[in-house]
């Protein structure tokens, strides 16, 4: 090719591209996979690697990828006394690459490898984010899934929108530079949807590339009950990151809620076995008190640094106390000097639950549940998810 003065313009050489592939007992996929990203990646002159990044499947995956690595840039990374995570694995894999420019994809042979090129190239536009959708305009899923799974993947995706404005932010489908991503150790996934924490954590400018979507044909799939509760618990942590203390409130007050449902359950339980009703109220306090302090300590506010929990505990007792004691004294005031609230008590009664609940909250959120250490995000509690 040549310039209008005539000199010879040389083609800008494709930039190099690193995929990352997260991994548990995939083996009988690799050798598909690979081949496939080969012949994506081949014609566009492009240099490439392939970074497989196993949880310690232990099913031949290295043997299998030590076979492979003799014709292809390929490599594994296994991962041992770790927890078992594919957002984990997915980090893991870019701080190992080589190169900045990154696509994320399955091993089970759903995501089409013939599309990371054009994912690519949308980075090429300026982007800062390629989503592979399955939702957008020429998109599909495959036409083999039934109406439980159909219906689990777009309410899982309408969970999703708050957040984003992507319509497939549950794709683990995407590209990415890794110099546009922020600080990886102050990110904090739980569970197979990196590419959401990605979007909510990091707000990039992303373009949606449609794709034909896959079902596997070997292998299990990893989706089960467990993994879908940690895709909710995952989106707790991102709506109270977003969001902020208006969602952390609401957390508070369904906890609150339970825990009156269990007040009131051992009320009257008491009552039941023959227990003084005076004396049944004062007991019914603590396990509806100890239960709200569990849960709040394990939800609402899970992603502070535990604090020793008796005295954690007697704090938050004495926090609910005084919570208890605005519950109440409001209640008496309005219905004693209020013509209207007098004759709507339950009105007041609501008011003093909630003006209760505020106070309540600004006490355990300031000093029961403070923020003085780092974030922990629930660190703990996923090494127990390793099985």
């Amino acid at each position: 090719m040549k310039s209008d003065s005539g000199h010879s313009i040389q083609p800008r050489a494709a930039i190099p591209v690193s995929v990352v592939v997260p991994t548990f007992r995939e083996a009988a996929n690799i050798p598909g996979l690979a081949e496939r990203i080969h012949a994506a990646l081949a014609e566009s002159g492009r240099e490439w690697e392939l970074l497989f990044i196993d949880d310690d499947s232990d099913d031949g995956s290295e043997t299998v990828v030590e076979n492979v690595a003799r014709r292809l840039p390929v490599r594994m990374i296994t991962r041992r006394d770790t927890p078992r995570d594919l957002s984990l694995a997915v980090l893991e894999g870019i701080r190992l690459s080589r190169f900045d420019r990154i696509v994320v994809m399955d091993a089970d042979l759903s995501h089409p490898p013939e599309r990371i090129l054009d994912l690519l190239a949308a980075l090429d536009t300026g982007c800062d984010m390629a989503v592979g959708s399955r939702y957008m305009p020429s998109g599909s899923v495959d036409r083999t899934w039934g109406l439980w799974r159909f219906l689990n993947s777009r309410l899982a995706t309408l969970l999703a929108r708050p957040l984003v404005t992507c319509s497939d932010p549950m794709s683990g489908f995407f590209a990415i530079d890794r110099r546009w991503l922020p600080d990886l150790a102050a990110l904090r996934p739980i569970g197979y949807k990196i590419a959401l924490e990605f979007m909510v954590r990091g707000q990039p400018r992303v373009t949606e590339v449609p794709i034909a979507f896959h079902d596997r044909n070997q292998g299990d799939s990893k989706l089960n009950w467990k993994q879908q509760f940690n895709y909710l618990r995952h989106l707790r942590r991102l709506y109270q990151y977003k969001f902020g203390h208006p969602v952390r409130l609401l957390f508070f007050a369904l906890v609150g809620t339970s825990g009156l449902l269990i007040d009131i359950a051992g009320y009257f339980s008491l009552q039941q076995v023959g227990v003084e009703h005076r004396l049944a109220r004062g007991l019914s306090f603590w396990p509806a008190v100890t239960w709200n302090w569990w849960l709040n300590r394990k939800m609402t506010f899970s992603d502070r640094q535990p604090r020793p929990r008796g005295r954690q505990w007697i704090e938050f007792v004495v926090g609910s106390l005084i919570g208890f004691a605005v519950n109440w004294g409001s209640y008496m005031v309005l219905t004693t000097f209020s013509d209207f609230f007098t004759h709507n008590r339950m009105l007041a009664f609501i008011c003093g639950i909630g003006l209760g609940g505020i106070v309540n909250f600004l006490i355990v959120n300031r000093y029961v549940y403070r923020a003085d250490t780092m974030p922990v995000e629930d660190l703990n509690s996923s090494v127990m998810e390793r099985s």
